[in-house]
């Protein structure tokens, strides 16, 4: 189950940076929804996911803590955008880091190992390893679809099956979806 659960995270992480493939800074960190969510910012949050879950709750803190951890801005949404001095190279790095450290934690812990969530109420700090690995699955896949959503508001890209159908086709079913929609429409009827 391990092996199973940590190649769908690998899978998953390549995904997400595969988003930022090809755009400008401009557009890996502008906000394209009325909740602020972004590309880049995707990045940076889920490098204190994987910090967190799958290094400090099992005793293996990072060795140099995360700057927005470190001041408590995380508490105030520092981690869901990058500032103008955190290139992309820098999260990116970051990530790579975080995730190399998470894969070392899943490499060396068995599911059943005990954990402890600093930043959980105190009577429910305590789970597992497994718990919080699949807590990070979830956790990167949720914010894949995310970027998903984003990359296609930037630029027309999709998800993973965007090839499915050519450009007319895309248009087509999009098309039978609002007519579908419409039928609902209030007023209507």
């Amino acid at each position: 189950m391990k092996t199973v659960l940590h190649s769908y995270l690998q899978d998953t992480r390549a995904l997400l940076l595969a988003k930022l493939d090809g755009l400008s800074e401009y557009d890996r960190r502008r906000p394209l929804v009325p909740s602020g969510t972004n590309l880049l910012g995707l990045v940076k949050h889920l490098i204190g996911i994987e910090q967190v879950y799958l290094g400090t709750s099992v005793g293996r803190p990072p060795e140099k803590p995360l700057p927005w951890n470190e001041d408590g801005s995380v508490w105030d949404g520092a981690d869901m955008w990058a500032l103008p001095s955190e290139s992309t190279e820098y999260l990116t790095g970051l990530y790579a880091e975080a995730c190399a450290h998470s894969d070392r934690s899943i490499a060396e812990l068995e599911l059943d190992a005990p954990a402890e969530v600093p930043h959980w109420p105190e009577d429910g700090r305590r789970t597992t390893f497994g718990a919080l690995l699949v807590r990070v699955v979830d956790e990167t896949a949720h914010h894949a679809g995310h970027a998903d959503i984003v990359r296609e508001l930037i630029d027309g890209q999709g998800g993973k099956d965007a090839d499915m159908l050519d450009q007319a086709g895309w248009t087509e079913y999009y098309q039978q979806i609002q007519r579908a929609a419409e039928t609902f429409r209030p007023g209507r009827g």
